[in-house]
């Protein structure tokens, strides 16, 4: 009698829990690149008026990326690491690059690996100019292409396809750096375009109850803070000034506007001019003036909706740099009076000097 054969038992072979081992590391792989690539297509932290960015010849990738993370520009360092280091081709150009709002990460490291960007023609507006003061200038640089030929700031607006009836206070005080051959439109539409941007921005923020009907109110109220006063922490205080003035209400009397208004100024304002009606005479109309007298800084922009909490109507130069800020005439009056003393102690120590060295 013959005994049947057994069938040997195989065991059980492991090649099925490696190939879930094998899908489970590929699609946490997956998962990480996305999460990176994500992370790379976010938005960095931008102003909404941009920002220059200055690539100093030797820099490195690394030393930027560090920079950046510590200035909050950049959520996740480590992925546009990771971005520059396996992906990104070429290196770190210098030059100066105009950082839009809405830049990726990703966008950023191919924008510098590039160089096309890179910006070397500096043009600047300084804050508190007229725009009388600044095209001038620009005009005169070679490095740009020149399209427009108009003096007035209302025809050089509408060539430049600016919306504005007039072209004061619209263009964002900075040192710009542009390429050889950018033209002046595009130029000033940058500039407004940042300014437009800084106002928005600003008007979205204000403080409430403020006597103003419209942003470019507050950008004529700006643009009178900014000639008044060079001292940052002056700003809210003027602005305060003015603001409580309008809603006494009172004129604003104040000089830079009349100067404005003065075609040929010469640096002496008098008695007749303070009393000669113009559209920009605060001593002879009510309210703001028609336009802007200046290019206001963000800085002004900001004191202008965010006046100091103060019931001051007057201030005065204390000869000494700064502002008196008072609230009754009287106290003005004793203000100017100390001012006017300073003065005259001033004098009186120059011409002892001058006889001393004589």
């Amino acid at each position: 009698m013959t005994s049947a054969r057994s069938t040997p038992v195989r065991p059980k072979s492991g090649l099925g829990w490696l190939k879930w081992l094998l899908l489970a590391l590929l699609l946490g792989a997956m998962a990480i690149v996305f999460m990176g690539w994500q992370s790379l297509s976010r938005p960095m932290t931008i102003p909404a008026g941009g920002q220059v960015l200055h690539i100093e010849s030797g820099e490195t990738f690394n030393t930027l990326i560090n920079d950046l993370g510590r200035k909050q520009m950049l959520t996740d360092p480590f992925w546009t690491r990771m971005y520059v280091r396996f992906v990104a081709k070429g290196s770190l150009k210098s030059g100066y690059y105009d950082l839009k709002p809405g830049t990726t990460p990703r966008q950023l490291i191919e924008q510098l690996s590039s160089g096309k960007m890179a910006q070397m023609n500096r043009v600047q507006l300084i804050e508190g100019n007229r725009f009388s003061q600044f095209w001038p200038r620009l005009q005169k640089n070679d490095k740009i292409e020149h399209t427009i030929d108009a003096d007035s700031p209302t025809e050089v607006a509408r060539l430049a396809g600016i919306p504005e009836d007039h072209i004061e206070g619209w263009l964002a005080p900075d040192t710009y750096y542009f390429g050889r051959g950018q033209t002046d439109k595009a130029i000033l539409q940058h500039m407004y375009e940042r300014q437009k941007a800084v106002l928005d921005e600003e008007w979205r923020g204000r403080a409430q109850g403020l006597p103003y009907q419209s942003p470019y109110e507050a950008l004529i109220m700006a643009s009178i803070i900014e000639k008044e006063t060079g001292i940052g922490g002056e700003r809210d205080k003027v602005a305060a000034v003015f603001v409580n003035r309008l809603r006494v209400p009172m004129r604003l009397q104040t000089d830079p506007t009349v100067i404005y208004g003065i075609p040929d100024y010469d640096g002496n304002i008098t008695r007749e001019h303070l009393r000669t009606p113009t559209p920009y005479n605060t001593y002879t109309i009510d309210g703001l003036p028609p336009t802007p007298i200046s290019m206001p800084s963000r800085a002004s922009i900001h004191a202008a909706l965010h006046p100091a909490d103060i019931d001051s109507l007057f201030f005065v130069a204390t000869g000494d740099g700064g502002h008196k800020f008072t609230r009754t005439l009287a106290e003005h009056n004793a203000a100017v009076a100390d001012y006017l003393k300073v003065l005259r102690e001033k004098r009186q120590a120059q011409r002892d000097e001058q006889g001393t060295g004589g």
